[in-house]
């Protein structure tokens, strides 16, 4: 059976995000509220065929061509000092 939950004193900075969260969503407050909770607590396990599929998706993204080890290397120090 669902649960009523009362927060107070939610910092302004959080409130608003969950209203333009809750906005761009079309929710309720409430709901973005037990979307947001459910993500954080109750997250689901994704099979590794699911996982596979993101990480294939994820590398078809990068630009295609070669990475040279020397652009690596340069990529890792820079910015470094």
């Amino acid at each position: 059976m669902p649960t009523t939950l009362t927060l107070k004193n939610i910092p302004d900075a959080v409130y608003e995000k969950l209203k333009l969260s809750a906005a761009n969503h079309r929710r309720s407050l409430n709901s973005e509220a037990i979307v947001c909770l459910e993500a954080v607590l109750l997250p689901t396990k994704m099979m590794p065929a699911e996982r596979l599929a993101r990480a294939r998706e994820l590398r078809a993204a990068l630009p295609q061509g070669s990475f040279l080890a020397r652009d690596i290397d340069a990529a890792k120090r820079e910015g470094r000092s």
